[in-house]
């Protein structure tokens, strides 16, 4: 009996049907890197310049054994492909390096007392950032709490109701809102709460105000562009219903667009929750616990994390530990507030979109 082998499978298993079977990228990327960095190293270059030669040599190869087999056209899609993928490669490079590094350096002291824990009396060992771990949480809820209704309002605004010369100059200061250096932030806070309880003030409220200068703009911006996305099929429902505009607006537009604000406020609060120079102007520091937002210093990650390395004290491979745990502390919040943002999401996007 005669087997018929089908030419998908042919192509698969061979180098001579005018499509490179999925092996053989792999194959050449392999060879080609491992020639890279073997030559250039026999060279005596350096490890970064062997490995740039081998990611060289593979784009070279692979597109002409592409080119050999396959033809022109898919060549070129090889390589730009190949391009691509070499650009996510460098992308992602700087990230790994940073949850690597940070991870190997703050985990040693990244335990429950560095948690349970802050600075008062503490000189040498010991100590933790439970007073900067509270501090960050309430000054950025407050900065949230702040930030998200105006800015939600301000884009609905943007998107279902101005049409006119004032929404092209709010949507021009919320551009211009959006370069604004932290620092300039934070003196505006100072300034304005100084007028009224003079030059010496330091609270949180002062931070939470100058971190929502900050977060304003990004939650304009994200939430009106997915308002933009919500199809008018859907709000002309709404109105041949009889439904008013407001209702139409509350019920189906941000209902609709819930995921997607809910993504555009978390980025503005992770945008915000490692800012440093505003916090030093308006907030202060100390180093015990202040849970009272309106009366008083209060401590921060970010600011913690500066003090604990710019001024480490008398044993200063003590306090490089504890700006490295409040380091890893920082990047935990962020990832968990990616997670939270993910699970909203999930839970207010539509049966059949999920």
């Amino acid at each position: 009996m005669t087997t018929i082998t089908p030419p998908q499978a042919a192509a698969a298993n061979s180098l001579t049907t005018g499509v490179l079977p999925n092996w053989a990228p792999w194959t050449v990327a392999g060879v080609g890197l491992s020639v890279g960095l073997l030559g250039g190293l026999s060279l005596g270059s350096a490890m970064p310049m062997a490995i740039a030669f081998g990611v060289l040599l593979t784009v070279v190869a692979l597109t002409g054994v592409s080119w050999r087999v396959e033809g022109g056209r898919r060549a070129k899609d090889r390589f730009v492909t190949t391009l691509v993928t070499i650009a996510f490669a460098l992308a992602m490079l700087p990230l790994l390096s940073l949850v690597i590094t940070v991870t190997q350096n703050g985990v040693n002291r990244f335990d429950w007392t560095f948690l349970s824990s802050d600075m008062r009396g503490v000189l040498g060992e010991g100590g933790g950032a439970l007073h900067a771990l509270v501090g960050t949480l309430q000054i950025t809820g407050a900065a949230a709490l702040i930030s998200v209704p105006i800015g939600v309002m301000c884009a609905v605004y943007l998107v279902e109701y101005g049409k006119g010369r004032l929404a092209r100059w709010v949507t021009l200061l919320v551009d211009v809102m959006t370069g604004i250096p932290s620092i300039v932030a934070g003196l505006f806070a100072f300034a304005f709460f100084a007028l009224f309880f003079g030059p010496s003030i330091r609270f949180g409220i002062g931070g939470a105000v100058a971190l929502s200068v900050l977060m304003v703009p990004v939650v304009v911006r994200s939430v009106e562009e997915m308002l933009k996305l919500v199809p008018n099929e859907l709000r002309e429902a709404s109105y041949a219903l009889g439904v008013p505009k407001w209702r139409t607006v509350l019920r189906v537009v941000l209902r609709t667009a819930a995921p997607g604000i809910a993504t555009g406020v978390t980025l503005s609060i992770a945008r915000v929750i490692g800012e440093t120079a505003p916090l030093l102007i308006i907030v202060g520091a100390t180093t015990s616990l202040n849970t009272n937002l309106f009366d008083g210093r209060m401590a921060s990650l970010p600011v913690f994390t500066y003090y604990s390395y710019s001024i480490p004290g008398a044993r200063p491979e003590f306090g490089v530990d504890r700006a490295w745990a409040a380091a890893l502390t920082l990047f935990i919040l962020v990832m968990l507030l990616n997670l939270v943002a993910r699970l909203i999401s999930r839970f207010f996007s539509l049966p059949n979109s999920r």
